[in-house]
């Protein structure tokens, strides 16, 4: 792997996007028949033909399955809810993240599609790797080692912690890459600077699990480590990954990833805000479109760097924004019923505030109409569907920030 002068991990990559698409959906036929056969799929999708699943429209069909949901499937049939194909003794680690979600490792090489992630950050083979992701019960540690390990590097296992301990490893192996959160790297390079220890052998790094503002970026390009990030989800290994500062997140190719409005699971424009679904290709762990709970927004055209994968802004927020008005929980799946029932409106938002101790909600709805009695019947649906009183605005089209927001919580905190 990495030919392709050097720049590239394989020529999945460098695909025309016509030939992944057809690529990606004659695979993926073969993947949801699969899936099919777990009980937790099979229940899921019962109903869908795996064999028209050809396209992205016909996926944008399928139901999305919340990650908010997956705990309690695995409490109802644990350990997994059914959603794994292979039984939980011939995988590879059982691993627990916080909530607590249970996940396995199966026993390929690479399962969590990270060596990409590892190679855009130019980690080659031979490099000596520091990971301080955590060793414990979590997959972020497993799951950037396997990517490492299978670019041809070696791995130290730092883990979390224990800084001065991890440098003394550092300054004794001199690994050229790094990863783990941005933060605790700059912690490594802060301690290393009190404690004279050497840890200037340090020159990439290839981080997720926290942000990556562009002020931390500059300053550990400023102390000598060149930064790239990544998105990654437990259940679907790394989703996106950067190749450059400031370029985006390019699609992995072991995902279809779609970007939908929060609350349903119909795709948006290019460049709207909205929940990112990913469908992977995992033969032991299928997802098929799982919603993360996360937003991000689609950027028009391709990366610089050659790869041809659509890309992603990056970690925009959360898509779960349900809200507790008057005592009811109130869901951005039920704002979105909203403007199901009425298709004259296009985007909506509706804001929770406060007044003379009492909670309110007012729904702005985009619309090219001005006429109240349009306002009356949304509001009349508004009350049925979340069971309360809102007023109704309707604004003109475009007013609204695109920012993914269905449910904006505007009361005041504390």
């Amino acid at each position: 792997m990495g030919s392709m002068a050097d720049t590239h991990y394989d020529s999945l990559e460098t695909r025309s996007p016509s030939l992944r698409n057809s690529e990606e959906f004659a695979a993926l036929r073969g993947v949801v028949a699969r899936a099919m056969t777990a009980p937790g799929w099979a229940k899921h999708l019962a109903g869908v033909d795996a064999k028209a699943v050809t396209s992205r429209a016909a996926l944008a069909k399928l139901p999305v399955l919340r990650k908010s949901d997956i705990a309690a499937l695995q409490a109802e049939n644990p350990p997994f809810g059914g959603l794994n194909v292979t039984p939980p003794g011939k995988a590879k680690r059982l691993l627990m993240s916080p909530g607590p979600i249970f996940e396995p490792e199966g026993v390929g090489a690479d399962t969590w599609g990270a060596a990409r992630a590892c190679y855009a950050a130019g980690f080659r083979a031979g490099d000596i790797v520091h990971n301080s992701f955590s060793y414990h019960l979590t997959p972020g540690a497993f799951m950037l080692e396997s990517g490492a390990l299978a670019v041809g590097c070696a791995v130290i296992p730092g883990g979390v912690g224990n800084t001065e301990q991890q440098l003394e490893a550092i300054a004794h192996y001199k690994p050229t890459g790094y990863v783990g959160t941005p933060d605790f790297l700059k912690i490594l390079l802060d301690t290393a600077q009190k404690t004279a220890k050497d840890a200037s052998s340090l020159t990439r790094g290839l981080v997720s699990g926290a942000a990556l503002p562009s002020s931390l970026r500059d300053e550990l390009r400023s102390r000598g480590v060149a930064v790239v990030q990544c998105y990654a989800t437990a259940e679907l290994g790394i989703v996106a990954y950067e190749s450059g500062a400031g370029e985006g997140l390019i699609v992995n190719e072991n995902v279809i990833l779609e970007i939908v409005r929060p609350g349903t699971g119909d795709p948006v424009a290019v460049g709207e805000v909205g929940e990112i679904v990913a469908t992977s290709f995992n033969p032991d762990y299928p997802m098929i479109r799982l919603a993360t709970g996360d937003l991000s927004a689609l950027l028009p055209g391709v990366p610089p760097c050659g790869r041809t994968n659509m890309r992603i802004k990056g970690w925009l927020g959360r898509a779960d924004q349900t809200a507790k008005i008057k005592g009811m929980f109130v869901h951005p799946k039920q704002v979105a019923e909203v403007g199901i029932r009425h298709p004259e409106l296009s985007r909506l938002r509706l804001v929770v505030g406060r007044e003379a101790e009492q909670d309110t909600m007012t729904l702005l709805a985009e619309t090219a109409s001005s006429d109240p009695a349009v306002a009356a019947a949304v509001a009349a649906t508004l009350q049925s569907v979340t069971k309360l009183k809102g007023a109704v605005t309707l604004v003109k089209p475009g007013a609204l920030p695109n920012d993914g927001k269905v449910i904006a919580d505007e009361r005041p905190v504390g």
